[in-house]
């Protein structure tokens, strides 16, 4: 783990990222610049602990002019799920982080090919510049009670 520290500080960053932790609310709008988002697909830099780093092939919701990507978490562990479901069902429910992406380009002509190692991967890693908490505010809320002036 101590290489791949010393790895990380040398990664290119690229990104800011969003995870969604609210099953009721989908992101068609950028919380940040309020325009509205389209769907892009990235493969996501994912560490689970006790397995390592995958890269999974995720659609996110994506705001181009704030390059912010915004995954629901929700539907982000479905997919963690389906992977290790038959290959290692022990992992399923382990904590993860998000790191960043992989160069989609990489990522694809990858996918057929057995033996791509974990150093060649992180040849192509991108973090996030920076990783976003998501809170929503609003909806009724009882009125505020004025201070008592002293």
């Amino acid at each position: 783990m101590k290489l791949i520290e010393d790895k990380m500080k040398n990664w290119p960053e690229r990104f800011t990222f969003i995870l969604n932790p609210y099953k009721d609310t989908r992101l068609s709008a950028c919380p940040m610049c309020r325009q509205p988002t389209h769907m892009r697909k990235f493969a996501l830099l994912i560490h689970v602990e006790g397995s390592g780093f995958l890269a999974l092939g995720k659609t996110c919701r994506y705001c181009s002019p704030c390059e912010l990507i915004m995954s629901h978490q929700d539907e982000l562990e479905d997919e963690l799920v389906e992977v290790f479901e038959n290959r290692a069902p022990e992992l399923i429910g382990n904590p993860y982080h998000v790191f960043g992406t992989v160069e989609k380009k990489w990522w694809k002509q990858s996918l057929g090919q057995t033996g791509s190692s974990l150093n060649q991967m992180l040849e192509h890693v991108f973090l996030f510049k920076s990783i976003r908490n998501l809170k929503i505010t609003g909806g009724w809320q009882p009125p505020k009670k004025p201070r008592p002036i002293k």
